[in-house]
């Protein structure tokens, strides 16, 4: 069968499956399940038939949406919150692995940016980091204590100023997404040069092995999940701008979707981020193996939940599919 013809069979159907999903609770039982299963058969031969095709990512989505609700339906509210964080975010971070790769790519080219810069012009980093930190962090490393900065103020105080800050950033960077990806990727340029322009700035004085342990002690966690953010709002204004076969509202919704559950799962690792900052980054003197058992074990969390949790759910999904 042609694919014109498939779609022009199917396209009336599609579009009351997709008017039923997100409305398990006034939706019947009985009817997501004839939905449910449908969409599945019509899937199954689109994949076989037209596998690059852009009706076969649609189905696919329509699949993904009724699975949801059938699960949602058979459980109770305290397990379909762990299937928020044990399916339903990693799934939503698979579909948006492109706008987080191009949010990585983003951040990780304005540090270089940021590092090159700062070697080519000493006065460089003033201009970033302003006058008050270049001057009180140069008087910290003359009297031998570089990282002293992260010892003042409480630490009760330091946590929560540290966390609301970064969650406030996180929650603009995302939303610039809105006025198209080009706002989130203006910010992902700032925080990316900021942190490449820090590094560098201990880097020429000697001390990037003692200020990468005490800012990456936080900072794995932290960094990746402004990284993350600004994954989402990438997936937010590109939902806009690429609406593909969905109208542009329609393709915006959809990426809003994916796009507020991978930003909701930001919230605890910026609050663990800050818990670190505020209680333990202070203290310099810890063992460098201790910090760097830290450092490892918010990397491997970051790659587990992140890459490898959703490509191991979008395998599930494809097989029960």
């Amino acid at each position: 069968m042609q694919e014109v013809v498939f779609i022009r069979h199917n396209i009336e159907k599609w579009k009351k499956i997709e008017s039923i999903i997100g409305q398990h609770a006034t939706t019947k039982p009985d009817d997501l399940i004839v939905a449910y299963n449908e969409v599945t058969s019509d899937l199954a031969f689109a994949q076989t038939q037209y596998p690059s095709s852009p009706v076969t990512e649609y189905l696919n989505q329509l699949a993904l949406g009724l699975h949801f609700d059938l699960y949602s339906q058979k459980h109770t509210p305290f397990s379909q919150l762990v299937r928020f964080w044990t399916h339903s975010i990693p799934l939503s971070v698979y579909d948006a692995r492109r706008g987080l790769l191009i949010s990585l790519c983003v951040f990780v080219t304005f540090i270089i940016i940021g590092i090159l810069s700062t070697f080519g012009d000493p006065e460089y980093s003033r201009a970033i980091l302003g006058d008050d930190y270049i001057n009180m962090t140069l008087e910290n490393i003359e009297k031998g204590e570089p990282m002293a900065v992260y010892g003042t103020g409480g630490q009760m105080s330091s946590f929560l100023g540290i966390t609301i800050n970064n969650i406030i950033v996180s929650f603009i960077i995302y939303i610039m997404g809105i006025f198209t990806s080009l706002g989130t990727g203006f910010h992902l340029m700032n925080n990316g040069v900021m942190v490449g322009t820090f590094v560098t700035f201990f880097l020429v004085r000697g001390l990037f092995v003692e200020s990468m342990l005490a800012i990456m002690l936080h900072g794995t966690l932290e960094l990746s999940a402004i990284v993350i953010a600004g994954g989402a709002g990438i997936t937010l204004g590109n939902g806009w701008l690429f609406p593909g076969t969905y109208s542009r509202m329609q393709s915006f919704l959809l990426a809003a979707r994916h796009s507020i559950k991978i930003l909701v799962s930001t919230l605890p690792v910026f609050i663990i981020a800050g818990f670190i900052e505020g209680f333990f980054t202070r203290y310099t003197d810890v063992g460098d193996w201790w910090r760097v058992l830290v450092i490892l074990l918010s990397l491997a969390f970051v790659l587990f939940y992140y890459v490898y949790l959703p490509i191991r759910r979008h395998h599930e999904t494809t097989e029960k599919a």
